[in-house]
């Protein structure tokens, strides 16, 4: 998962696109770059790190200009190096910088196109790069590069790509274009505001960098639609003729999104309170004689679902767990390693809301395990008498191919175990898991048929339709826990030599 932003502005725009970064920190925290054009050039500057590591008072004195785009990453496709940081730039066939928020399904296919049909030399592992090769070609062949030229050209890109996908792009001279896929998977919403009697627009991935920055919401970007913005703040678009369908990922509702952004007129906040309603009947049936003396969240996305189930269970609420707010999101750490290290470094008991107490613990969802056992132990450490757990999501139990690091099996505690194996496994007295149903009502109240999700992690049901179980057994082998960090080892090794070469 990674955040994206563009802003076409009246004034100096990299203080606003840090700022909105800085908003969308929580979807990448591997890297982060930000590329402006300012008097016939493209200034970039990206790196590895958090977005206050990344930039300095020099790097921002340098990044002049009123038209810019800006990134956050964490990998999926590609691996964790600097080398692989977006916005990624070509000078073919005019000076570009990209940055996309995804995956492409037929990542392989299209790099081997290219690689042996066009012999040429892809630098990365990312298919963020293939995305900015496909659009260089398709804007190669336009004579003009006119507004409606550049448009057709984007839309070429459903052609060749599927999977998920949002997309900021900056040309050279011309503008700030976006782009989303044909199933709207990925989210992408435009704002604009009034400074000075003209138009700026900004485009994001979430609603809450527009709040920030003193943008009103004016639309979503819909499935197969490009976004073509001038530098005078004027808005093109057009859309995809082949069949597009909104089916947003669910799972930005669950955990990735901030609540207090509104993603497809959705409001995550509102979609979590719901789950947690959902979520305490669902225990309510199961349980009616439960014997639940608090509920407890796992900081911070469980909050708000942990706090209405207490409410519907009529039991109090209490924050037991306190948070290290220096220790990044465990779920999107690069190895199990990390992810096993820093989660006793993030979250400390407050012993007192655990003492002689039967305790239920309130997660967003359950994904390798590693986090929810390790919590379990730390409850029961802390002097809880029972320890209960719920997820506020069903068992994921199939990867999420479309841009979230969920990308094998083998890794997912829920592929191939009852509810009471997973209890069992992560030490839980009791095990409860949100309904597939309930959740998507939860997400979609009142507007039943009107809107549709990817919900795969879930029900193994891919929207892009072209999902195999030899898909499945190709990322097994191509994006383990194991695989990925000697890829990164071999990346880091390249690294050190070119800089000991230089």
């Amino acid at each position: 998962m990674c955040g994206l932003v563009g802003i076409v502005s009246n004034d100096v725009v990299v203080q606003e696109i840090y700022d909105a970064l800085t908003c969308l920190q929580h979807r990448g925290q591997d890297a982060a770059g930000i590329a402006t054009e300012h008097r016939g050039r493209i200034e970039l500057i990206k790196s590895n790190g958090l977005v206050k590591e990344v930039f300095g008072a020099d790097h921002m004195r340098k990044l002049l200009g009123n038209i810019g785009i800006g990134h956050v990453r964490y990998p999926t496709a590609g691996s964790a190096s600097a080398l692989e940081a977006q916005p990624l730039y070509s000078s073919f066939p005019v000076s570009i910088c990209l940055a996309h928020n995804g995956n492409l399904v037929n990542y392989h296919d299209l790099r081997n196109k290219i690689s042996n049909d066009k012999k040429r030399l892809l630098t990365t592992n990312s298919d963020s790069e293939i995305l900015l090769y496909l659009l260089g070609q398709a804007l190669s062949k336009a004579p003009n590069l006119d507004v409606e030229e550049i448009l057709n050209a984007s839309q070429m890109l459903h052609d060749f790509c599927e999977g998920g996908y949002a997309i900021v792009a900056l040309l050279l001279e011309k503008g700030l274009l976006a782009v989303r896929d044909v199933n709207g998977i990925r989210p992408l919403i435009i704002g604009k505001r009034e400074s000075a009697g003209k138009i700026e627009r900004m485009v994001a991935s979430e609603s809450v960098a527009l709040d920030a920055l003193g943008f009103q919401i004016e639309r979503n970007v819909a499935p197969g639609e490009s976004i073509f913005i001038e530098s005078n703040g004027t808005l093109h678009s057009s859309v995809h003729q082949n069949k597009t369908t909104l089916n947003p990922c669910i799972f930005e509702f669950v955990y990735f999104a901030r609540p207090d952004s509104v993603i497809d007129n959705v409001s995550v906040y509102k979609a979590r309170l719901r789950m947690g309603e959902a979520l305490g009947a669902r225990i309510l049936t199961e349980r009616p004689e439960h014997d639940i003396d608090v509920v407890i969240p796992i900081p911070d996305t469980s909050r708000t679902a942990a706090l209405q189930a207490a409410h519907v269970l009529g039991v109090k609420y209490r924050e037991g767990f306190i948070k290290n707010r220096y220790i990044g999101r465990t779920f999107i750490m690069p190895d199990q390693n990390e992810r096993k290290a820093s989660v006793r470094r993030k979250l400390n008991p407050i012993g007192l809301e655990f003492q002689g107490k039967n305790v239920l613990i309130v997660d967003d969802s359950i994904v390798r395990g590693t986090t929810s056992k390790q919590i379990i132990q730390m409850a029961r450490n802390a002097g809880a008498n029972k320890v209960y757990f719920a997820s506020a999501a069903p068992p994921v139990k199939f990867p999420n191919v479309y841009g979230i690091d969920m990308p094998v099996r083998s890794e997912l505690i829920a592929n191939g175990r009852t509810i009471s194996e997973i209890q069992e496994a992560i030490g839980a007295d009791w095990l409860i898991y949100q309904d597939l149903n309930d959740l998507i009502s939860s997400v979609t109240p009142g507007k039943k048929g009107t809107m549709s999700f990817d919900t795969s992690c879930f029900s193994g049901e891919y929207v892009s339709g072209n999902i195999d179980e030899e898909y499945l057994q190709e990322l097994e082998r191509q994006r383990s826990d194991t695989v990925r960090t000697i890829r990164d080892s071999k990346a880091l090794q390249s690294e050190l030599l070119i800089g000991a070469a230089s």
